[in-house]
């Protein structure tokens, strides 16, 4: 949620719901976003100066907005409860709803945004908690600027809202936190919006594929006459826990795996520069397929296409870097891992009648990581390996096969390979295994990389 500033410029700063041992009256003129909106950057705008103490405006002058009762009318003065907590007395009364019980305006609801009520609920049901802070309410609340604050949720990808009460203790909470790691030196405020952003970005994906592809189907409505959003409160107020336990544990699985792999490395500099084996899968004619099938096809299609690629390549000790539609990029530590993947993928979809043609280029090399995805000129290579390789073929690069070589996991050449045969039953000893194959192709340019020497992968005749 992109933040509208309004509110945290020189002078207007809000008055505070209640100072200690007072009670807070009624939100004024005086907010952040109206505030800002009339450009008054007044003295008495500051807290214990502000309206109150302003001699343009009398206590028996002022009235709440859209309402005839003076500031002095109000029963609550002096009590210990504050106004937006009273709607907990009118349980027939929604948090959210403009006006109360006695069909007088309610001056702390927003006005009505034309929300779905239901939709209004969900939120309520998901969050656990009910709108109750602006931004800037929330950002001084967790005694983090204004200015960080809209850091971390731009980050985080949320929309921007301006002004409006919007906000849980769970947004402010958040922002402590992260403001937390911040002050006591265990992130740098770079690292603590890297840790928001990759945070938002990875959930947002995941909480879009689980309403387009698992809600979906389990909304259907099982009676007529109800709709799904019927359906869809109950059936998340009983997933929402699950889900929520089952995702803290796959983090926890995934968290580490990554450790012990940066654990492993040998030095700082290759925890982020390493050597890794990077392959790119894609699906031949995907465009035009396109053109052919319907919608819902396609996305089945496409859906079918990355379970498959995902399985195999966590099956076989890979990492599923991301997924592009027609497209997977994947990497693994060890060449031969790779080239497994890649053969396993082409034979895979060969035998599906349903799947189009694939082709896979994979290159070896120095990879920048960052932020769960790779880059660099090893990812750019593969990335042209495979745009150049015939259907159902893998083709890789001279550093790729040099690294399968020194592994003994392929030969330099055929030739080689005899030759090892031969002396190994000549002395009565087991002839080498090796699991693949490497044929040189015709050097040929590749844009933005020169002149490059592919060569084509496949399995030894004695591997199945």
């Amino acid at each position: 949620m992109t933040v509208d500033d309004t509110g945290s410029g020189t002078g207007a700063h809000p008055a505070p719901d209640g100072e200690p041992g007072r009670t807070a009256g009624p939100v004024t003129d005086a907010t952040p976003a109206r505030a800002a909106a009339d450009g008054d950057t007044r003295q008495d705008d500051r807290p214990g100066t502000g309206p109150e103490s302003s001699q343009d405006h009398r206590p028996e002058d002022r009235s709440d907005a859209g309402t005839g009762i003076r500031r002095d009318d109000h029963s609550d003065v002096g009590s210990d409860i504050r106004r937006d907590d009273r709607t907990d007395a009118r349980p027939d009364v929604r948090p959210d709803a403009r006006h109360e019980a006695n069909g007088r305006v309610d001056p702390q609801a927003e006005p009505d945004s034309g929300e779905d009520p239901l939709a209004l609920r969900l939120e309520g049901l998901i969050l656990g908690a009910e709108r109750r802070y602006t931004p800037f309410q929330a950002a001084r609340s967790a005694g983090v600027s204004m200015e960080l604050a809209s850091r971390f949720w731009r980050a985080m990808g949320f929309a921007d809202i301006g002004q409006a009460k919007a906000l849980t203790e769970a947004d402010v909470l958040a922002l402590r936190r992260l403001a937390g790691l911040v002050e006591a030196g265990l992130l740098s405020e770079a690292m603590a919006v890297q840790v928001a952003r990759s945070t938002g970005q990875t959930t947002a994906r995941l909480a879009e594929w689980q309403i387009d592809s698992f809600l979906e189907g389990l909304t259907e409505p099982p009676e007529p006459g109800m709709t799904r959003t019927e359906v869809t409160y109950p059936l998340i107020e009983l997933l929402l826990p699950e889900l929520e336990e089952f995702l803290v544990y796959v983090w926890r699985r995934q968290l580490a795996a990554a450790t012990g792999r940066v654990v492993q490395a040998a030095d700082d500099e290759e925890m982020v520069d390493r050597r890794l084996a990077v392959g790119f899968a894609d699906l031949v004619g995907f465009t035009r397929l396109t053109r052919r099938m319907e919608e819902e096809e396609l996305g089945e299609l496409v859906e079918a296409f990355e379970t498959t690629a995902a399985d195999l390549v966590a099956a076989h000790g890979g990492r599923l870097i991301k997924t592009l539609g027609d497209e997977v990029l994947y990497s693994a530590d060890d060449a031969g891992v790779a080239a497994e993947i890649a053969l396993r993928l082409i034979e895979t979809m060969a035998n599906d009648e349903t799947m189009p043609e694939l082709r896979v280029g994979i290159a070896f090399g120095t990879v920048t990581t960052r932020m769960g995805d790779v880059f660099g000129t090893t990812v750019n290579l593969a990335s042209r390996l495979t745009s150049i390789a015939p259907r159902d073929a893998v083709l890789v690069d001279g550093a790729f096969a040099e690294e399968l070589t020194r592994t003994g996991d392929a030969p330099a050449s055929e030739a080689e390979a005899a030759e090892a045969a031969a002396t190994a039953e000549k002395e009565g000893e087991e002839p080498p295994s090796y699991r693949f194959a490497l044929q040189p192709m015709w050097q040929r340019p590749v844009r933005g990389l020169g002149v490059i020497e592919p060569w084509l992968l496949a399995r030894r005749d004695n591997q199945t």
